[in-house]
């Protein structure tokens, strides 16, 4: 038997770059690199994602009323109560029944006194609304943040496939070695003989 042939191939990648509006893919023979494109949407959500789900997840854990959200809600809805709850007592009851005489200081005080009472406990009851709300917000924001993360490594990954494809297409292949001492033989008498 002759000896076994020492071939060997070799696949040389043609560099190539791919990219969109979004992304950008370059393959070579070290592999292929892809990256988002320099301030693109999907780079601003990636980065953000990135340095920020350690506050989401703990606001979604354990909601609270610092936030900035929740803070504005509680002081609009705050003002709201306060102004049109003190509007409708002077408007609707003290003013019509002080024209008329039929109210004295005291009274109004204490109609005053038991408004600022019913707003306290229809604030405690807002209050309560909000922060059992905020953990369900803040899950839907955290989904829909994830949702369009991922669709940025949809992305990259569409766009390392395309390069890559692209790549595999333009490759060379260079074969080199002996053949089978034999064979080469063989090769050379046809060569000789012109066949």
């Amino acid at each position: 038997m002759g000896k076994q042939s020492t071939k060997t191939s070799k696949t040389t990648y043609g560099n190539t770059t791919t990219s969109n509006p979004y992304a950008t893919a370059k393959t070579d023979n070290s592999g292929t690199v892809a990256n988002f494109q320099p301030g693109s949407a999907l780079e601003s959500i990636y980065n953000f994602v990135n340095s920020n789900m350690n506050s989401l997840l703990d606001e979604y854990l354990n909601p609270n009323l610092t936030s900035t959200a929740n803070q504005a809600k509680l002081k609009a809805y705050s003002n709201t109560l306060e102004n049109t709850s003190r509007n409708n007592l002077e408007n609707s009851i003290i003013n019509s029944l002080s024209k008329r005489n039929m109210i004295r200081s005291s009274q109004a005080s204490d109609l005053y006194k038991n408004l600022a009472s019913q707003n306290a406990v229809s604030l405690d009851n807002y209050i309560t609304d909000l922060l059992s709300t905020a953990q369900d917000q803040s899950a839907s924001m955290i989904n829909n943040l994830l949702q369009m993360y991922m669709k940025g490594y949809d992305v990259l990954s569409n766009m390392s496939d395309k390069s890559l494809n692209t790549s595999s297409g333009n490759a060379t292949k260079t074969i080199s070695g002996n053949d089978d001492p034999l064979l080469e033989a063989l090769r050379s008498l046809a060569n000789k003989r012109g066949f």
